[in-house]
């Protein structure tokens, strides 16, 4: 759901400041792509090359597509919004570009051997659309295509199979989810030996019903409404978000699980638990190898790392040694399209924290050994600065986590400058980062940054989330209030000297807690808020995020949301604490009208 949040704010600022950066990849075949931006190029350079290349001190970049001089030529503003290319090749791309940097995109098939657009090749109007290759000449699409066509949630609810040179209105229909939907999908596999279509429908944001195509039939695949479903070549992994039970076997939420993708696709698999979470472990994710599970597991908001292998019929795990404490996010590079492989056991690594640059590495599964590509340099002296993990206890008892920044020679005298960032929605993990902004603008004048680990986030798994759904959101708002009232209590701050900042539903976070503690606070940045909760779910997206908040007009869901909508609880005679707002007409999710921002 979030538009802006904090981490993603100072690292597009970051990256327009210094040319010291880590160029973000992706892989496709013989070529690893990247979107370059600069002060030079704002809208970016798409552009590649080759692994080796990347990992010299200065690649060979050939560029692909310059989007500053594309918008130039035709006078618009295009923000790169993905591509979707047709392998194993990879000649001809999907790509999606958004006037002015918004969800509603246009699509245009473009061949990257040539680098220019394919006349008369596949186009979209602007839309929320996706699209997905079937072969050479026909795809899948999910658009707008008129009256009925999309969801109250304003996205499509049609998918239709479009061949090369046909008409948009003469394509056919395969697939239809409901109108009251989040959305529909489609997901084609083409793993040599296990190809599959998977079509799917969101009745909300957190559940999703399956369907595997079948010849010309659409075959259901049994699973919880709420899991995670990623198939893995004759392999299935399901991911839970409920506790499972099948006969005597239980396994808890947050579980992830194996099966035989052909007993699952029959309704007959046999489960086996790859990861089950403890009180301080949780699954943050995990990417696939040709035969490796690697698993970016949370302990205490720390990364670990850990590769599961088959052996015969069972399955081994190995820990990884990486840099700790911090977050580590593994990032497989294995093309199941390209036969014999090179790179199917190898993977990127990266690594940082509040002050450490971040560090990519290149490894490979069944080894700790690492290749370092690229570094950041440090963009600020954190000699004399330290980060400590605290817990303050929440209205209910329960033990909130949140990491205190301090700047040099600072000490808990109660004086230093805070500034305390949450979010608290959505699974939304808030894990450590680096940003050369705070460095030189924040902490160099003696600021201390804390992040709050609040429930509605996923630091603890789907319980840590669900905790505070729908008529339980106000325990997100008693955590942060928690920790401001621990970050006074133990002199770290005082509430002259604390601000607090959130974004989307961290400003529905802050704004709410502004209103209810406003005595806590001495300053609120308030970015592309959500605050008319008894409005939201009727403009853009908004009804996409019904199971996150409920429905305001329901009036038994209505009683709790209204108690901390901020729109509905501001007082004529309330003192509050000097607030920024922030927000901007491009933003096509959290727009100004759902934040009621410019009243």
């Amino acid at each position: 759901m979030c538009s802006s949040d904090l981490p993603s704010r100072d690292a597009i600022r970051d990256v327009l400041d210094s040319p010291a950066r880590i160029p973000q990849i992706s892989r496709r075949g013989e070529w690893v792509y990247n979107l370059w931006q600069d002060a030079q190029n704002p809208r970016g350079l798409w552009r590649r090359t080759t692994l080796k290349s990347y990992a010299l001190p200065q690649p060979q970049w050939e560029t692909v597509l310059d989007l500053d001089a594309l918008g130039k030529a035709e006078g618009k503003s295009w923000v790169w919004g993905g591509s979707t290319c047709l392998g194993p090749d990879y000649r001809r791309c999907l790509l999606q570009l958004s006037p002015g940097g918004s969800d509603a995109k246009i699509v245009r098939e473009f061949d990257t051997v040539t680098k220019t657009f394919v006349e008369g090749g596949f186009t979209l109007p602007e839309a929320k659309s996706s699209v997905d290759w079937i072969d050479r000449d026909t795809i899948y699409v999910a658009t707008d295509f008129g009256p009925g066509s999309l969801t109250d949630s304003g996205y499509p609810r049609v998918i239709k199979r479009w061949k090369r040179g046909q008409a948009l209105t003469q394509a056919e229909t395969v697939f239809e989810g409901r109108k009251t939907d989040v959305s529909a999908w489609v997901y084609v596999d083409k793993t040599p030996g296990f190809e599959r279509t998977v079509f799917g429908r969101s009745p909300d944001f957190f559940t999703t019903e399956q369907f595997m195509l079948q010849g010309e039939r659409l075959a259901p695949l049994a699973k919880p409404a709420d899991a995670q479903v990623t198939f893995w070549a004759d392999q299935v992994l399901m991911q839970l978000r409920s506790d499972f039970v099948v006969g005597q076997n239980r396994w808890p939420k947050g579980s992830l699980l194996i099966a035989a993708a052909s007993d699952f696709v029959a309704g007959t698999p046999q489960w086996h638990a790859l990861f089950t979470p403890t009180t301080t472990r949780s699954l943050s994710g995990f990417t696939l190898t040709r035969s490796t599970v690697m698993l970016n597991v949370l302990d205490n908001v720390v990364g670990r790392l850990q590769e599961w292998t088959r052996k015969g019929q069972a399955w081994q795990s190995r820990d990884v040694a990486t840099p700790s404490p911090g977050t580590l996010r593994a990032t497989a590079l294995h093309d199941s399209l390209i036969k014999d492989d090179p790179l199917a056991e190898s993977y990127l690594l990266n690594y940082t924290d509040f002050l450490t640059p971040d560090t990519l590495q290149l490894a490979r599964t069944g080894s700790d050994a690492k290749e370092t590509l690229k570094a950041l340099p440090p963009f600020f002296d954190a000699t004399g600065m330290r980060v400590e993990q605290r817990f303050a206890t929440s209205k209910d008892g329960t033990r909130v986590p949140y990491f205190v920044v301090w700047p040099k020679g600072a000490v808990a005298d109660g004086r230093n400058p805070t500034l305390l960032y949450g979010y608290g929605g959505f699974r939304v993990s808030q894990l450590p980062w680096y940003s050369g902004t705070y460095g030189r603008t924040w902490f160099a004048k003696g600021g201390v940054l804390v992040v709050a680990n609040i429930r509605g986030g996923g630091e603890f798994g789907p319980a840590w989330h669900q905790a505070t759904i729908g008529a339980l959101k106000q325990k997100s708002y008693d955590d942060f209030a928690a920790v401001a009232e621990d970050l006074i209590a133990q002199r770290v701050t005082q509430p002259s000297q604390l601000g607090i900042r959130g974004g989307s539903n961290g400003g529905l976070l802050v704004g709410a807690v502004m209103l209810q503690r406003p005595e806590l606070f001495g300053a609120v940045v308030c970015q592309v808020p959500l605050l008319d909760m008894q409005r939201y779910h009727l403009l853009l997206a908004g009804a996409s995020w019904m199971a996150e908040y409920g429905n305001p007009e329901k009036p038994e869901q209505w009683a709790w949301i209204s108690k901390y909508s901020p729109y509905q609880n501001v007082r004529a005679d309330a003192k509050l604490p000097p607030v920024l707002f922030t927000t901007s007409t491009k933003d096509d999710r959290v727009h100004p009208e759902i934040g009621r921002a410019h009243v």
